[in-house]
This record gives structure tokens, sequence and C-alpha cells, in this order.
């Protein structure tokens, strides 16, 4: 078995591939999103917040819920 990378320049492409996979002819697999390209959140959020006893995060929520009503 051989891998090609191929880019799709018209989509009518697609249907073909499609056609030639339900001939079991060639596997068609979909490119997983790139470890680059994913937003690194811990990163980028680090030192935002400031640890604190879970009894208090619980009453600014509970504050926060209150002060809606």
């Amino acid at each position: 078995m051989k891998t090609l990378t191929i880019d799709i320049v018209n989509d009518k492409v697609i249907k073909l591939l499609q056609d030639l996979e339900s001939l079991q002819l060639i596997r068609v697999r979909r490119e997983k999103p790139l470890k680059e390209t994913q937003i690194k959140w811990e990163a980028k959020y680090k030192g935002a917040m400031q640890k604190q006893p879970l009894i208090e995060i619980d009453n600014q929520l509970n504050e926060l819920r209150n002060s809606w009503e």
C-alpha cells in the first residue's frame, strides 16, 4: 500500500474519491488538526486566576447568581 497526499482543487473530486472508496479501491483518511494550530489554553491563561479555597469560589458564585434575581 502506498500513501499519497493530494490537494483538492475542485469539490467535484470529493464525490469521485468517495466512489473509489465505495469500490474498495482506495481508503480516504481525513487529516487530523495539527497540534501546532490548536490553542494551548493552559499556556494562554496560566496565572489568570489565583488559587482559592473551594468555599470562597462557591460563595462568589452564589453572590453572582443572587445578583441576577
